[in-house]
């Protein structure tokens, strides 16, 4: 008789927010800046008051960029560098935008690196739908920590993949980093 591989399950009822594209945790949408999206969640926290950072997991921001963590990690410490201007394609930005998003990928690596102990990372931009943008309209770099040992990238085959650190707590290490 063929032995059947074992899958081991994991709790993780949080991801039900992600399924069902919901989350009571996030403040209500607000104005967004002109030539922004009011759907879009990057825009929203542009647009948010500093104060409620914290709920929205921005991280950090710079006249041109947001560092936000996200919401539905594939590690600890997964972070979104984006321009704060609605923008959908590379050759939109401005060179101050291109130069201040190389410069936040930079930082926010160092800065994980530093307060995460990070050995390595995955740092990529999903270019449209096609490609695997969830949010196409609005471009960002994931910046994905990595350690020697962790499961692969995209886990597609495999008994269970733990993020061992709430978001909560990403927030607040990644915060007193950036201060």
């Amino acid at each position: 008789m063929e032995e059947r591989s074992r899958l081991d399950l994991l709790w993780a009822p949080w991801r039900m927010a992600y399924i069902h594209s919901e989350d009571d945790a996030v403040p209500e949408p607000v104005k967004v800046w002109d030539g922004g999206d009011p759907n879009c969640f990057i825009c929203q926290a542009v647009a948010d008051d500093p104060e409620k950072d914290r709920a929205r997991l921005v991280v950090g921001r710079t006249e041109t960029t947001i560092a936000i963590l996200n919401r539905y990690p594939y590690n600890n410490g997964h972070l979104l560098v984006a321009p704060k201007r609605h923008v959908a394609r590379l050759d939109a930005f401005t060179p101050e935008e291109r130069r201040d998003i190389m410069a936040e990928l930079t930082y926010w690596t160092s800065a994980l690196e530093k307060a995460m102990n990070a050995e390595g990372f995955n740092v990529g931009l999903n270019l449209g739908r096609v490609a695997g943008a969830g949010l196409p309209g609005h471009l960002h770099w994931h910046i994905v920590p990595r350690w020697n040992g962790d499961a692969n990238f995209m886990t597609t085959i495999g008994s269970t993949k733990a993020i061992p650190q709430a978001l909560e707590a990403a927030w607040e290490l990644l915060r007193r980093t950036n201060d």
